[in-house]
């Protein structure tokens, strides 16, 4: 089992690859575990975390505009050593809501479907594969958000399937995380 300090201590001794910024993925299927993994690097890192959730354009969004979002927004400003900014999605209203600034950081951690897609992948000195069962992870997602959210969960499984069997994030991943287990410390 790989320890969230020995990943973040790999992250420490790799050289930015994102300007300044040393990139941490955080990928795999919904419910797997990746928001868990991505706080924990996160917080042993002492860096900012991002959310892909917050990057989406709703539940079309892994695919639809968001390569083009996360170049313009985060990683052209960053790979300039500049503040990148991000528009949030807003789950509730269906929409884009407010903006966030990111300064140049030591590290980033940016968890989530998509997050390990080559075009970002190119950038990070780690990228993480989350995985857990399909059942284990149905069952996650509708206890977090509700059964009555049951065919939108169907529905984005789908959508990520293709999306990771065309990026291929699970064979490029530098490590495959066990979603099942607890992590280690």
């Amino acid at each position: 089992m790989t320890s969230v300090s020995a990943l973040a201590g790999q992250v420490r001794a790799s050289a930015p690859r994102l300007g300044p910024v040393r990139l941490v993925c955080v990928d795999g299927p919904a419910g797997s575990g990746k928001t868990t993994l991505g706080a924990a690097l996160a917080r042993e890192l002492g860096c900012p975390l991002i959310h892909m959730d917050d990057l989406y354009a709703g539940w079309s969004g892994l695919d639809e505009d968001l390569s083009q979002r996360l170049g313009d927004q985060l990683l052209a400003p960053l790979l300039d050593g500049r503040t990148a900014r991000y528009q949030r999605y807003d789950w509730v209203s269906g929409s884009f809501a407010e903006w966030h600034d990111l300064p140049p950081t030591e590290c980033l951690v940016l968890e989530g479907c998509g997050s390990g897609q080559r075009v970002v992948a190119e950038h990070a000195v780690l990228v993480a594969w989350v995985d857990a069962p399909a059942d284990l992870r149905l069952e996650r997602g509708l206890r977090r958000d509700g059964t009555e959210m049951r065919e939108q969960w169907l529905r984005w499984m789908g959508l990520e399937a293709v999306h990771f069997a065309r990026e291929g994030t699970r064979e490029r991943a530098d490590v495959v995380v066990d979603g099942r287990r607890d992590l280690a410390p």
